[in-house]
């Protein structure tokens, strides 16, 4: 399978997706827009991956390209493409859907847990094998509405809206299942600023060295990519 990842800053990686894309023997290539690289033709990938980044989805001044990223997914979903949108990358697609992304009553950084959805006692086919309660790590500061004809996935305390699938191809997660110890110190390193006091706002100690966590996360994570492959006729 060809997978395409789209990154918006150098310190948001596809983090252990890039361990699931090497055990599936798949092939992942990049836009780099912090490099102001060029998209693909829509043609040249069955998955697109779109990470986080600490702009909002509105920043058009400071953020030139997010109007032709935007243009882009768009496309992306028009062409049946499978997409998988991650923080900013699912508020992204919220918008793009016509759903309304929002500042969200409260921060929520650190690790809280999630809560997936069951519909009328039937699991959502992207949900199988995914327990209904589990820690993920979190960090935003907006959210989004449902989208029209879309389903919702999981939800938290802090955060109504924590995920949604559309089409059963598109997948809108607001947490983070990709991240590592790594990752946590690299987004701390660029938005410290962000750790002020909160009821939903970790210390930088409650948010580093969690292999217990850190391992579930990426046991969810490949679980929802081996669901979402599923999907992809490549």
């Amino acid at each position: 399978m060809k997978i395409h990842c789209i990154r918006h800053v150098n310190f948001e990686t596809p983090g252990t997706i890039t361990e699931w894309i090497e055990r599936k023997n798949h092939f992942l290539s990049t836009t780099h827009l912090y490099e102001n690289e060029s998209f693909p033709e829509i043609n040249t990938f069955d998955l697109l991956i779109v990470m986080g980044g600490p702009m909002n989805i509105y920043e058009y001044e400071k953020y030139p390209w997010l109007r032709e990223e935007k243009a882009f997914l768009e496309k992306a979903i028009a062409g049946r493409k499978a997409v998988l949108g991650i923080c900013l990358g699912a508020q992204l697609l919220a918008d793009i859907l016509k759903a309304e992304v929002f500042k969200n009553d409260s921060k929520e950084i650190g690790w809280f847990p999630v809560f997936a959805e069951r519909t009328e006692k039937a699991e959502i086919p992207l949900l199988e094998g995914i327990p209904e309660k589990f820690l993920a790590f979190h960090w935003h500061g907006d959210t989004f509405s449902l989208p029209g004809g879309a389903k919702k996935l999981f939800e938290s305390e802090a955060c109504k809206n924590q995920g949604f699938t559309y089409e059963n191809r598109v997948v809108g997660l607001q947490f983070h299942l990709e991240m590592s110890n790594e990752t946590i110190g690299n987004v701390i390193e660029n938005c410290r600023d962000e750790l002020v006091e909160g009821r939903y706002i970790q210390k930088e100690d409650e948010m580093l060295n969690r292999p217990d966590l850190l391992k579930e996360s990426e046991q969810l994570m490949f679980r929802l990519l081996d669901n979402l492959e599923k999907t992809i006729t490549y």
